[in-house]
């Protein structure tokens, strides 16, 4: 069995920068090779705010899906705010992988960074 049902990801922040048609976002990468669909639930914690909850996504059985955080919405129809750090708890009914990816295109060098989540 691959994965864990719990991933942290300690530094989240989106820029709130367009450059033509490319947006600075973050994605949540989850791979699922649990034999079952998983069912995910994400929490953001932020510096000086209460927890953002109600965030969920599904990755099929034998399927990856890449959650972009500026595009997910929460069941109260808040999305995620940009220009503030946060860190995110990922949650699955079933063992999956995570990995952390952002897209920063703020600077005239686009940036872009990954890495496994803990």
């Amino acid at each position: 069995m691959y994965g864990k049902k719990v991933w942290m990801i300690a530094d989240g922040y989106m820029s709130n920068t367009e450059k033509g048609n490319l947006v600075s976002h973050e994605a949540i990468c989850v791979l699922n090779l649990s034999g079952e669909d998983a069912h995910i639930d994400i929490t953001l914690y932020f510096e000086n705010d209460e927890p953002m909850k109600g965030l969920h996504a599904v990755c099929k059985n034998e399927r990856t899906n890449h959650i972009r955080l500026d595009k997910i919405v929460a069941d109260d129809g808040r999305k995620i705010p940009k220009d503030t750090p946060y860190a995110v708890l990922v949650e699955s009914d079933q063992p999956v992988v995570v990995q952390a990816s952002r897209l920063d295109v703020s600077q005239p060098e686009y940036a872009l960074m990954t890495t496994i989540a803990y």
